[in-house]
C-alpha cells in the first residue's frame, strides 16, 4: 500500500511538473512577443522622432535623446491642457459678466422706456 502511495505521489509530482514546465513555455513566449512589441515600439518612437532630433552633423540619435524629446513632448501637452483649462475659465467668467452687462443694458432699456 505505501508503494501504492508513493507511486501516487510520484505520477501527480510528474503530472505538476510537466504543467510547470507548459507555464514556463507559455510565460517564456509571452515574454518574447513582450520583447518584440518593446523592440518595435521603440523603432517606431526613434522613427518618429529621428527627423526632429537629427543634429547638424546627421547623426544618428541617441535612446536617451528620444527619452528627452518624448518627455518634453509631454510637457508641452501638459502646459497646454492647463493653458486651455486656464482660457476655458477665462473665457466662462467673461461670458458671465456679458451676459449680466446684457441683462443690465436691458433692464436700463426698460426703465427708459417707462420714463418715456
Amino acid at each position: 500500500q505505501a508503494e501504492e502511495e508513493l507511486k501516487e505521489t510520484c505520477a501527480r509530482q510528474a503530472l505538476q511538473l510537466q504543467e510547470m514546465g507548459r507555464r514556463e513555455r507559455l510565460l517564456r513566449a509571452d515574454l518574447g512577443r513582450a520583447k518584440e512589441q518593446l523592440k518595435s515600439f521603440k523603432t517606431q518612437v526613434m522613427q518618429v522622432c529621428s527627423p526632429a532630433a537629427v543634429g547638424a552633423a546627421g547623426k544618428a540619435i541617441t535612446e536617451q535623446q528620444v527619452i528627452e524629446k518624448v518627455r518634453n513632448i509631454s510637457e508641452e501637452s501638459q502646459q497646454s491642457q492647463e493653458r486651455e483649462k486656464h482660457l476655458q475659465e477665462e473665457l466662462s467668467s467673461r461670458l458671465s459678466k456679458e451676459k449680466e452687462v446684457s441683462e443690465n443694458v436691458e433692464e436700463f432699456k426698460k426703465s427708459l422706456c417707462k420714463l418715456q
